[in-house]
């Protein structure tokens, strides 16, 4: 099953499912998302915030293909561009920290390992950027009544930890340096691994003989 992975600008913006593309919890002030749902202008508005935070800061997002099929996305972007996390009893985002705000799967490819692709990307992304942590507000309610906030379980389960509890907005945070530092760790390992399974295979010939030295 082929994967990958790519980054959201406004060509690809309409592969987000009609709803999330219409949606403007996070990318506008409550008042101003009032207005824009009366004026039926929200999906200009997502286009427009994607547009600015992509100009003034760089990518924002991530968009996950199963099978050449949009799968699933993420967004993410500095706390100043999301308006909504003033509403959040549990912040403010620390200063060194990037917000995550969207984690979306599709149903059909929920349990199969979408979510987790799409949080290592942004780890692989952030880091190379120089950031230090990614935040987010987690909800405390089950999975199926998250709604536009990304389920604090799942959080938890990618490696975040609660830097401040709530009973329904908790906020969590992601260290990317450690990420980063356990996944370089991982490849060495497993560099290593290899290496020495090469070492010791290389004087045994066919069924376990050990092979005739080569030279003179």
């Amino acid at each position: 099953m082929s994967r990958s992975v790519v980054g959201i600008t406004l060509d690809n913006l309409h592969e987000l499912p009609a709803k999330c593309r219409r949606c403007v919890f996070w990318e506008l002030a409550p008042h101003l998302r009032e207005e824009a749902e009366e004026l039926g202008q929200t999906e200009f508005e997502k286009e427009a915030w994607v547009s600015s935070v992509l100009l003034e800061w760089g990518s924002c997002g991530r968009i996950a293909h199963v099978e050449g099929v949009p799968a699933g996305f993420v967004l993410y972007a500095p706390p100043s561009a999301v308006p909504r996390t003033a509403m959040f009893p549990s912040g403010p985002v620390s200063p060194d920290a990037v917000l995550l705000t969207t984690v979306k799967v599709l149903p059909e490819f929920a349990g199969n390992g979408v979510g987790r692709m799409l949080a290592q990307a942004v780890v692989r992304d952030l880091t190379r950027r120089g950031v230090k942590a990614v935040e987010a507000f987690g909800n405390g309610l089950p999975d199926n009544q998250a709604g536009c906030v990304v389920p604090a379980d799942f959080l938890r389960s990618v490696g975040f930890k609660t830097v401040r509890p709530h009973p329904r907005w908790p906020r969590l945070r992601l260290e990317l340096r450690s990420a980063f530092s356990w996944q370089a760790d991982v490849e060495a390992a497993l560099e290593r691994l290899l290496d020495s399974v090469t070492v010791t295979t290389a004087g045994v010939g066919p069924a376990g003989v050990e092979a005739a030295p080569t030279g003179r």
